[in-house]
């Protein structure tokens, strides 16, 4: 049974609970088995960033690699920033969070997801009994794109080393894509988000496993989606507690 809290949140998010069954499945569906899609999770050879700036970025760590991107000037959006948009939450988080690209808000900020889409995503998560401090959310890109356009790909290549290097550090159980650029980019396909959700990937290298679900920001202008969008929040929560039930390798 859902408590108070969570049943608050949902209400927040405009869910109704009932609308979850209407399927008469008497649940949201199950995910499911993984499906390897057999890519890397980038285009290979795709980066256009000089190898250089990829090598040093695979070295640092927490200290460094903000600094780093806040300095960063491989791409022509540092001309139109404010200023970075690096990321925030538990650096050890079991749940990473990789939204699209910085908006206005975000932008002055220097926080991801503060808006109104950031506002409907603490209540997604707070009805999963998370807070935004228990998790790590960054972007695909770490700057804003002028009129908050899609990141182009050559933008997202060159952001490319500095999310690669925040999942190696944070190390994951579970990457959720939120929206159609940030779940195309890591998953090297142009599917549709329809058609990616409601199953589980695998992204590499690390072969962390990964679910898609759509931006906030699209919930805003489609709030009937919202109830597939508790469905990929439930099949998250499932996978990140059905993970902490395996015992680790040797144990007795």
């Amino acid at each position: 049974m859902l408590d108070g809290r969570r049943r608050a949140c949902l209400k927040a998010m405009g869910i109704d609970l009932w609308r979850t069954k209407s399927s008469g499945e008497g649940s949201a569906p199950a995910l499911l088995d993984p499906v390897p899609l057999g890519s890397s999770a980038m285009p290979t050879g795709a980066t256009k960033v000089e190898q250089p700036v990829v090598r040093t970025t695979a070295a640092l760590d927490w200290d460094a690699l903000e600094p780093t991107v806040a300095s960063c000037r491989a791409c022509g959006l540092h001309r139109t920033r404010t200023q970075t948009v690096f990321g925030v939450g538990d650096p050890q988080a079991a749940l990473m969070i990789i939204g699209e690209a910085p908006g206005a808000d975000e932008d002055r900020r220097g926080e991801p997801f503060v808006g109104r889409a950031g506002q409907l995503l603490t209540s997604m998560l707070a009805a999963i009994g998370l807070g935004r401090e228990q998790v790590y959310i960054a972007n695909i890109i770490k700057c804003r794109p002028p009129g908050n356009r899609d990141p182009h790909g050559e933008e997202a290549d060159a952001c490319q080393p500095f999310l690669q290097r925040q999942i190696e550090l944070i190390n994951p159980r579970l990457l959720l894509a939120v929206g159609r650029v940030s779940a195309q980019r890591l998953l090297g396909t142009q599917a549709p988000v329809g058609r990616l959700r409601g199953r589980e990937h695998r992204f590499d290298p690390g072969d962390i496993p990964l679910l898609v679900t759509y931006h906030p920001a699209y919930l805003l202008r489609r709030p009937s989606e919202k109830a597939k969008v508790w469905q990929d929040l439930q099949s998250a929560h499932r996978l990140l507690h059905a993970q902490q039930s395996v015992p680790p390798a040797g144990a007795n």
